[in-house]
């Protein structure tokens, strides 16, 4: 039965019925003699309660988060490695939805996957989420906090958008003086305090026109369930796009969740008791990142245990090779920046001076003059560690014994990766990493 429940991550990862042998993460026997103890990393998870509606917003906001992962993708061709919360976006966005009217709001609702489902149904969800994701699973540290900075010298939220923050989004509202300088250092306190220091800063410098920030950021600290012995980790070799770079892998057998497709070879490898899991996509032979990527904005990721092709997995004895390493990522280095992005998807009027429908948030017309993401991960033998924090700027305007298959999965190329919440099926990060 555990792993039934457990496999129900494979909701993107197969997305093909045709299973292939090439490529070079194919299924092999793992006669290392280095590596004798086969760790299992399989867990009962205990289930988020969504209602039918919620489990569809969970499922299609998913689908936000992979189009977002590949309009990134295609607007940054540096090569680098990156790593974005779109979930953390969506906060932000939920709090400008509260506000919003007309297509304004249908905009906003549609492009995050939510249907025009409602002001009041995103706000439940988004409670929902703030407030059961967090206690999923006692051993993972994951802290949600929303804010919203206000400037004292041009005006006040009105008393029922207010509300809604503190209800919905626990976010307490403050009234700044956004022409002195301390604002700057207090803004950027509250960052650097709610991301245990991982983003010290989110702006570099203070609007004295701006109406408000809002503000979200997401800490995530968790152990592997079976953490990598730093003794086997090796230097090896990792491929590039363009070239090949010498990197630490860290290395271990375990019992996990194995899939692989004409496109990709994909692990979930857990953390604390298996409610949150780090899902690795690796390139099959003559394939990209650009490819699972495409892949998995086209076929979305299913966050419905029942409705997901997970049929195909399976549980495999698996030589894992996963690199250590540390990426941060800033949406201001990209060309379009991020509301160019999210113009890109289809949230346009929003950050309109003249056409944005935003009259519920205060007494004077204003709509999103900024948008800024800045993230951070550390993957390393003991577990992960990641953080986003998301500003909005309110401009005015206007298992038992089993012989089980075995596989090597070696990410020593590029790959895709995301770290998600079991039950729910939620993605709080998405990434790709390249070496470089």
């Amino acid at each position: 039965m555990y792993m039934k429940k457990n496999l129900f991550w494979m909701a993107a990862v197969v997305l093909s019925s045709v299973m292939l042998s090439c490529g070079s993460s194919d299924e092999a026997d793992v006669n290392s003699d280095e590596f004798k103890k086969v760790v299992k990393m399989l867990a009962d998870p205990e289930p988020i309660v969504l209602t039918p509606e919620q489990r569809q917003f969970a499922n299609d906001n998913n689908g936000f988060t992979l189009r977002f992962l590949k309009t990134v993708s295609e607007s940054d061709r540096s090569g680098k490695s990156f790593i974005y919360s779109p979930l953390s976006i969506t906060y932000v966005l939920g709090m400008v939805n509260d506000a919003a009217t007309g297509q304004t709001e249908q905009e906003l609702e549609q492009t995050l996957g939510f249907h025009e489902g409602g002001i009041q149904a995103v706000n439940l969800y988004c409670k929902k989420l703030i407030e059961g994701l967090p206690k999923v699973d006692s051993k993972v540290t994951l802290d949600i906090a929303n804010a919203i900075f206000v400037n004292k010298n041009i005006g006040k939220l009105k008393a029922q958008f207010e509300k809604d923050m503190q209800e919905y989004y626990s976010a307490k509202a403050e009234d700044l003086d956004f022409s002195s300088p301390k604002t700057l250092d207090h803004i950027n306190g509250w960052v650097e305090k709610k991301t245990n220091g991982m983003i010290p800063t989110i702006l570099d410098e203070i609007n004295p026109k701006m109406m408000s920030y809002l503000l979200n950021a997401i800490y995530f600290k968790a152990d592997w369930t079976s953490k990598f012995d730093p003794k086997n980790t090796r230097t090896e070799t990792f491929t590039t796009e363009n070239a090949t770079v010498q990197l630490p892998l860290m290395q271990q057998d375990v019992l996990i969740g194995y899939v692989k497709n004409d496109i990709y070879a994909a692990v979930s490898i857990p953390y604390g008791n298996g409610f949150w899991n780090m899902i690795v996509m690796l390139p099959e032979e003559g394939k990209t990142t650009d490819d699972i990527i495409s892949l998995l904005a086209e076929k979305g990721w299913s966050a419905d245990y029942a409705d997901s092709p997970m049929i195909e997995a399976k549980t495999y004895e698996v030589n894992l090779k996963l690199p250590r390493f540390e990426t941060t990522s800033d949406t201001n280095g990209l060309k379009e920046g991020l509301v160019g992005l999210l113009e890109k998807m289809g949230i346009r009027l929003a950050f309109n001076s003249e056409f944005a429908e935003i009259p519920n948030m205060c007494d004077q017309r204003v709509y999103i003059g900024m948008m800024r993401q800045k993230a951070a991960i550390k993957v390393n033998e003991e577990g992960s560690e990641a953080a986003a924090v998301t500003v909005a700027g309110m401009d005015l305007n206007s298992l038992g014994p089993v012989d089980y298959p075995k596989a090597n999965f070696h990410a020593n190329r590029p790959f895709v990766y995301v770290i998600r919440e079991s039950s729910s099926g939620v993605i709080l990060f998405v990434g790709k990493f390249t070496g470089e």
